[in-house]
């Protein structure tokens, strides 16, 4: 999206509260464009105003009322550039002029009393349908709601194209969203609209009915829209000319149920944005189990049943068990995928998304109901009626999703096989979708009504044509991880940051949960947060500037007879090369957990890193007695034996490591330098070679270990530079 760059920086001027400069930088730019005659004359009118108060405080009167008027000024300013702004995207965007003009052409009168009165009609003519003759009432139907379709659409882009609206305004729009005398879908797709607008601009007035529906609604359809629309359209650097908003976002996390709601949506939004990586592993290793345990094969004609293969079944009888048996799991992985949140269907559907029917902007959003022009006589005429109902009904499909399956299922039903479709009709069998069934209690709980709605925000913005006309949410770090807001970082949300913070590490964003976790000050004293903190550091890279050691340290400070905490602040010592600090309390743990492994494992390895090679080994062959099979307590031992120069019987010990089916690749490479340090020139070339072949990490620096991390370690087996550039070169 196309951005003015002289009236960003007037806006950021804005934001700075540099009112002076500001205002006669966009008197600079409006003289440049003699055209915006009407913006000039707003100007000069808000710039005398400007001057009389100036006058005023260099004269020295003492104004009680200087700030609030500075303020508002600022205020007025910043929607005078914004809609100058807006007007200057659209007027360099076909698009967007297309999506302006179209329903302002169509439609002369868009007063709030007739917008209202007509959504209100819809309803009144709705409800009238019931006196019609059979005869009549079809076809009256399919016109009201056709009439009623296009005045929607022509809302739709009305709204998304509009300037900052006035408070007047904004009330007006909260009033309709709340009235009881306007249909549900109506005043959804309209939350809708004022998020995409809020999302291309942000407008105080139009978050503010997204919160004030939020708080005040009694629809959980048009409460998680709301939810979801002032969320995402929250712009932290706005704060400095609204601080209202501030008190608005407080206001709101003062509730248990809205902070709960918020956790969940920020989680969710992970899992949303997860729907390429979801559907690539759905693509490549689930659906191809599926099919196999069933009796059911793809071809070019469609899907066609399987007889059962009775000369496979004596060849190979546990063959077709173990199919079902992948089939069986496979479904199961998908049904968690689903109910834990995952997008499972955003691949299948999105060669969908090319139909016309997603041309119109408003069907991206629309809620599904079977009386929309585009799919009613496909709903009420098609061959499998019943089919299509009930796997709708059952689905985890978001809105956007049900259109594209009732739209295509005409094409669908071909690639059904005949008996299996006759058996749902008869009622004989019933369709199950991939993912499982959903309830209908569950389908109306908020967390899976806001779950929807995100996956049709997610199409939109990851499908949509001309979305690079919009502001995704998906794309603005401070949009999607809204947890690590300032604005949230000061009231009781902080409560649920480290539930976050421990759900972003669990799936591996651990600069998101670091960022989180910065956010909540006041939860900084709690036992929870430092060992959040402490584990997520020693994630990170080495050369960050806080040390998980002082989190691990506090947390112990808290609950001094914590195992957890002992063990990080163990393992954090030895992180940070402390091997004497961290061998003190690994024995403090062992007298714990006499026998816990990898207390001992840790331990013997704190002794060698402390030249107490004897004790290590005294401690490794008792393990290695114990647990003959043990992959990491034979690890550990070919490695002291090697620090210990104890060659030979290292080399053994790394034999039977490398001799596993799938031997780890650190074996090989520990293998390399036992063989390297005894001599064993070419033997070391070929395992370093091999682990080289086999790491799978691509940025993984041979050099950098040799002549860094391990450099000491070589040069105490005697082994000069010299000797590691050659090696080098050698493994080049």
């Amino acid at each position: 999206m196309q951005k003015n760059e002289t009236l960003s920086q007037i806006i950021d001027l804005i934001e700075q509260r540099r009112l002076g400069r500001a205002v006669n930088a966009l008197e600079n730019f409006l003289l440049s464009h003699p055209s915006l005659k009407r913006d000039m004359e707003s100007l000069m009118a808000l710039q005398n105003d400007f001057n009389l108060m100036t006058d005023y405080w260099q004269r020295g009167f003492n104004d009680p009322e200087r700030e609030q008027v500075y303020s508002q000024l600022l205020k007025r300013l910043y929607v005078l550039a914004t809609n100058i702004m807006t007007r200057d995207k659209m007027a360099n965007s076909r698009f967007l002029t297309s999506v302006h003009n179209r329903p302002r052409h169509i439609r002369k009168d868009w007063t709030m009393s007739n917008v209202r009165h007509q959504l209100e009609d819809f309803v009144s003519d709705v409800a009238m349908l019931e006196l019609e003759t059979d005869d009549n009432r079809q076809e009256r139907r399919k016109q009201v709601y056709q009439d009623h379709q296009l005045l929607m659409h022509d809302l739709f882009d009305y709204i998304l194209t509009s300037r900052l609206w006035k408070e007047s305004l904004g009330e007006a729009f909260t009033d309709i969203l709340l009235s009881p005398t306007i249909d549900t879908n109506d005043q959804q797709l309209i939350v809708s609209a004022i998020t995409l607008s809020a999302l291309n601009a942000f407008g105080f007035n139009k978050f503010s009915v997204l919160m004030n529906v939020f708080m005040k609604t009694t629809d959980p359809a048009i409460r998680q829209r709301a939810l979801v629309g002032w969320v995402l359209c929250i712009d932290e650097s706005k704060v400095s000319l609204y601080p209202e908003m501030a008190e608005m976002i407080n206001k709101a996390c003062e509730d248990e149920t809205c902070r709960n709601e918020l956790t969940e949506l920020q989680m969710q939004l992970f899992y949303c944005m997860d729907a390429e990586h979801d559907q690539k592993k759905i693509h490549d290793e689930i659906i191809p189990d599926i099919l196999k345990g069933s009796n059911i094969k793809v071809t070019r004609h469609g899907l066609e049943e399987v007889d059962d293969d009775t000369l496979e079944d004596i060849l190979h009888p546990d063959t077709s068990e173990r199919n079902m048996e992948r089939m069986e799991e496979s479904m199961k992985q998908m049904a968690t995928m689903q109910k834990e949140g995952s997008d499972i269907y955003f691949g299948g559907f999105a060669q969908m998304k090319r139909m016309p029917f997603y041309n119109e902007l408003s069907n991206w959003f629309v809620p599904f109901f079977p009386q929309h022009p585009a799919i009613s006589n496909i709903w009420e005429n098609t061959k499998g009626k019943k089919f299509l109902q009930i796997i709708t009904q059952i689905g985890a499909f978001c809105d956007s999703d049900k259109y594209s399956f009732v739209l295509a299922f005409e094409q669908v039903l071909k690639q059904f096989p005949t008996k299996m479709l006759k058996m749902i009709e008869n009622g004989e069998a019933s369709p199950l979708p991939l993912g499982g069934m959903i309830e209908l209690e569950e389908q109306r709980q908020p967390a899976f009504i806001r779950r929807m709605y995100l996956q049709n925000l997610y199409r939109f913005f990851r499908l949509y044509p001309m979305r690079s006309e919009f502001a995704s949410p998906f794309d603005d770090r401070e949009k999607y991880l809204f947890f690590a807001n300032p604005l949230f970082g000061k009231n009781k949300l902080q409560e649920n940051m480290t539930e976050v913070a421990a759900f972003l590490m669990k799936h591996r964003k651990n600069d998101e949960a670091l960022s989180v976790l910065s956010n909540c000050d006041l939860a900084a004293n709690t036992f929870d947060y430092n060992m959040l903190m402490g584990n997520l550091l020693m994630r990170m890279p080495l050369d960050t500037e806080l040390s998980a050691t002082e989190f691990f340290r506090h947390a112990l400070d808290l609950r001094p007879d914590s195992e957890k905490a002992l063990s990080g602040y163990a393992r954090a010592q030895f992180r940070y090369h402390h091997y004497e600090t961290a061998l003190t309390s690994y024995e403090k743990l062992l007298k714990l957990k006499p026998e816990h492994t990898g207390f001992m494992l840790n331990a013997a390895i704190c002794m060698t890193n402390l030249q107490k090679n004897e004790e290590a080994l005294k401690l490794l062959f008792k393990l290695d007695y114990e647990q003959p099979d043990n992959h990491k307590v034979k690890r550990v031992l070919a490695w002291v034996l090697t620090m210990s120069k104890r060659y030979e019987q290292a080399g053994k010990a790394y034999q039977q490591l490398l001799s596993q089916e799938k031997p780890e690749p650190v074996d090989m490479l520990n293998y390399g330098y036992c063989l390297w340090f005894q001599g064993d020139i070419m033997e070391a070339i070929v395992h370093f070679k091999q682990f080289l072949l086999t790491n799978g990490d691509e940025n993984y620096n041979l050099e950098q270990e040799f002549m860094g991390t391990e450099h000491s370690l070589i040069a105490s087996h005697n082994i000069t530079d010299t000797e590691i550039y050659l090696m080098l070169d050698t493994l080049a």
